[in-house]
């Protein structure tokens, strides 16, 4: 069916109609650009989510990676973040792919329409301007019949009248048969315009206007292929992404069952391990003899070794295991280079990484000085390409970086071998220690005890170093804030600046406030001072100025 000989009626409810088409794809392509636009905000929001949650550098989330329930969750960002591009593809189809072309189409379609209902239009007028001449040429035929028949009329009545003269009836006659002349001519006139109107129409309304309407009906199916089109792309411009979409929902997946809850159980042993043995049983001690009484070699309390002897007072066991210790130095500041701030096992990994790290460094080193030895004997055998006296200078900074690193190496060798029991501990150091034990309080120092060696943080502590303070035998590292001997006083200091105590272990103070020292800052930026008998604590050494008392109940430093 075509609308040339079915709708040759029809022009208006046509304009009407191919203007409602053409509203009809602007539509759908606004449809489709607002679909484009939520896949991009879509895809950024998932973006911004996976960035969210991705671990940060050097901070404690990447220490979590070891764990194979976070690296599944690492992977699962990681194909979260593929799974938004797939999104930022889909709208990047959808406006290269349909909006631009449906734009195009719209242009070039409104172009169109627009021409044919012109060359309609023009039609119409030019048949409506035939039919106009056909109706005055109608018209004049009329008028001239209706003239000629009067003339006749008032020529016979001419003749007819004897009063009438001879003259004025030829007059009469004459007109009468002009007026017949004229409306032959009017009637042949009128006879040529019905017949080119008949034409005319006839080729307006089965020839011209149908192919008009014709040309109508193309754009207009075409209009509808494209849309259909459209929409069939629009669904393929998704399907096209879902393999890729399942690969990365499959590796989500595959991430998922990776995880293995007895490696990761294993992991927190590896992480926490300390090394220490389990304290054994407590002795009984005999109090209904009057006799002196020592520690036992398995005794938690034993913490100055074998064959020490029990200071006088009580003192409480150390269930090191169990008591929550101050951890200032671990909270608020680096440790110690030797990372004798912690258990032999965590230490001895320690080490260990840091060796690795300074061989590294080291092979580094070694091949960029071999390249640049091989560029110097490239330079000796043909000047022309460079001096080689030039690199000289680089050679002997590599050679100083490399005997710097050995050393340090050779330095973390020797801690690593004191933690692993391939050396021994210092021994021209305990032995100094050991005889200055022996002037003041007559009893031996054992250093390889340990778990005596913990740092006043509670934090444990390899060995002693050149500036550790020895005490009085009776102190317990372990508890140190509920033992029963208070510390004695080695000075005073003056707070020059107000600190808000809200760690444990710590003191709030007040400005020009004068406090008692009891033990000096040990290089972690702590001092620890005492405002009465029930009150004392660490403060920043920084905030304090500090004087100490040389006295007989002062420390002793090595």
């Amino acid at each position: 069916m075509s609308w040339g000989t079915e709708l040759w009626d029809q022009f208006d409810n046509l304009e009407k109609h191919t203007h409602w088409g053409i509203e009809f794809v602007e539509r759908y392509t606004k449809f489709v650009k607002e679909r484009s636009e939520i896949e991009v905000n879509y895809a950024k929001q998932i973006r911004n989510l996976s960035k969210k949650y991705q671990p940060k550098k050097n901070s404690k989330e990447e220490e979590e990676n070891k764990y194979s329930s976070c690296r599944a969750f690492l992977t699962t960002l990681n194909e979260l973040n593929d799974y938004a591009g797939q999104h930022e593809v889909i709208a990047e189809n959808l406006t290269s792919q349909i909006i631009s072309e449906l734009t195009r189409f719209v242009q070039d379609l409104k172009a169109e329409r627009k021409s044919h209902f012109h060359d309609g239009r023009k039609a119409q007028q030019h048949i409506e301007n035939s039919w106009k001449q056909l109706e005055m040429s109608k018209r004049r035929f009329e008028r001239d019949c209706k003239e000629a028949d009067r003339a006749q009329q008032y020529f016979e009545k001419m003749d007819a009248d004897i009063n009438v003269t001879k003259a004025d009836v030829e007059k009469a006659r004459q007109q009468a048969q002009l007026r017949h002349q004229m409306a032959e001519d009017s009637k042949n006139e009128y006879t040529s315009c019905l017949q080119k109107f008949n034409q005319e129409q006839n080729e307006h309304y089965y020839t011209l206007i149908p192919h008009i309407f014709q040309k109508i009906q193309d754009m207009e199916e075409r209009r509808i292929e494209k849309v259909g089109e459209s929409m069939k792309m629009f669904a393929e411009i998704d399907r096209q992404v879902l393999p890729i979409v399942g690969k990365c929902l499959d590796g989500m997946t595959k991430s998922a069952e990776s995880v293995e809850p007895k490696l990761d159980s294993n992991q927190v042993i590896e992480s926490y391990k300390s090394g220490f043995e389990p304290p054994g049983d407590v002795e009984f001690e005999d109090y209904s003899q009057p006799m002196k009484r020592t520690a036992s070699e398995n005794s938690l309390s034993n913490s100055r070794g074998e064959g020490k002897d029990k200071p006088s007072g009580k003192s409480k066991p150390k269930l090191w295991p169990f008591i929550k210790k101050n951890k200032l130095s671990l909270k608020l500041g680096s440790g110690p280079e030797d990372c004798s701030h912690l258990p032999p096992e965590q230490r001895r990994k320690k080490l260990q990484a840091k060796v690795d790290d300074l061989n590294k460094e080291i092979q580094k080193e070694v091949d960029q000085r071999e390249a640049l030895t091989k560029m110097k004997d490239v330079y000796l055998k043909n000047p022309q390409m460079g001096d080689p006296n030039s690199v000289d200078p680089r050679l002997s900074e590599i050679s100083h970086n490399i005997e710097r690193l050995k050393l340090e190496v050779q330095k973390f060798d020797a801690w690593l071998a004191e933690v692993e029991g391939r050396l021994p501990l210092r021994n021209d150091q305990s032995k100094r220690q050991s005889g200055l034990y022996d002037t003041q309080n007559n009893a031996p120092v054992n250093n390889n005890c340990a778990q005596d060696r913990e740092s006043p943080d509670g934090s444990y502590t390899e060995e002693q170093n050149s500036e550790t303070q020895i005490k009085a035998p009776s102190t317990e590292f372990d508890d140190e804030f509920d033992e029963e001997d208070p510390l004695p006083i080695i000075g005073t200091c003056k707070v020059l600046y107000p600190f808000e105590g809200q760690n444990e272990g710590t003191m709030s103070v007040a400005e020009g406030e004068m406090l008692y020292v009891i033990e000096e800052d040990k290089g972690d930026g702590w001092t620890r001072v005492r405002r009465s008998e029930e009150e004392e604590g660490y403060v920043p050494t920084s905030y304090v100025e500090v004087f100490l008392e040389i006295t007989k109940g002062a420390m002793t430093y090595i």
